[in-house]
């Protein structure tokens, strides 16, 4: 990028050949007409719509679209790489850049936007690239990401636990508990000990826990361990039966079983496409 504020590819092709990637600027990424592509964001595995968009602030965050079995044959696809100051002391700490900083934030996991989302910044997408005057474009581009930050319906791609992003809540109990489970996932975690952490009984800890973040237990513990045995499986060399059981996982077959249902492949497949075609730009 150099100088520049920003870079803007806007491009239509037949297919997408780029591999797997990394880089320290931010990207948001918008496709259109390539349904049937699969989007890799970090330990996230989908296969897109007719319209997508994402927004990407981590350098360390692994992401590529494969052709996979899209067939169509006028996709078009804008790039935006950018970067903005999030220092606590910046532009961006101030007042009016509250929901823009939050959602910068946010997309160190990757963050997708719904279709009613992507709708409302369609013509200034579509009209970015023919903007000659730099200022103007930075002025557009500014008001996208301010649009995108007030909408609802967005969602992180990338677990916490694989994007090395460190967890937050808005209740104090709620983040006491996922601290523990950070620290404590390779073993065992009951229940009680969780509630008692949260100074509730279990039974009204359960609820408490999935009205703040929107999953049951259970299903959070397993996600933060497949981020954490999806990071092992990319960052080293270590044996998959290794990696299922510092990740707390109490054997190797269930830890296939899960893998395979909630990433779309097994470990071994997940480990050999990152390998393949991954660089850093």
């Amino acid at each position: 990028m150099g100088k520049d504020a920003l870079y803007i590819a806007d491009r239509r092709k037949k297919e997408f050949t780029y591999p797997i990637h990394n880089h320290e600027v931010f990207e948001l990424n918008f496709v259109e007409h390539a349904a049937g592509v699969r989007r890799i964001v970090g330990d996230s595995n989908e296969v897109i719509g007719d319209y997508d968009l994402v927004l990407i602030t981590s350098p360390d965050l692994e992401h590529v679209w494969e052709q996979n079995t899209c067939t169509s044959d006028d996709i078009r696809e804008i790039t935006i790489q950018f970067y903005l100051d999030m220092s606590d002391d910046g532009f961006l700490s101030r007042n009016p850049f509250y929901s823009m900083r939050k959602m910068l934030k946010e997309a160190r996991k990757g963050l997708a936007f719904p279709l009613s989302a992507i709708m409302r910044v369609y013509q200034q997408l579509d009209t970015l690239s023919s903007v000659k005057d730099g200022f103007y474009a930075v002025m557009q581009f500014m008001t996208i990401l301010y649009e995108l930050s007030r909408c609802e319906g967005t969602r992180t791609l990338a677990t916490s636990s694989y994007a090395k992003v460190e967890v937050e809540s808005d209740s104090r109990r709620v983040l006491k508990v996922k601290n523990y489970i950070s620290k404590n996932y390779m073993d065992e975690i009951r229940l009680n000990t969780l509630a008692d952490i949260a100074g509730m009984s279990p039974s009204a800890f359960s609820r408490f826990f999935k009205l703040h973040t929107g999953r049951n237990l259970s299903e959070y513990i397993i996600e933060m361990r497949l981020g954490y045995a999806s990071r092992m499986l990319v960052d080293t060399a270590k044996s998959i039966a290794e990696i299922s059981f510092q990740s707390g996982f109490n054997n190797l077959s269930n830890f296939n079983r899960i893998f395979k249902k909630k990433k779309g492949c097994s470990p071994s497949e997940f480990r050999e496409n990152y390998h393949k075609t991954r660089i850093i730009v």
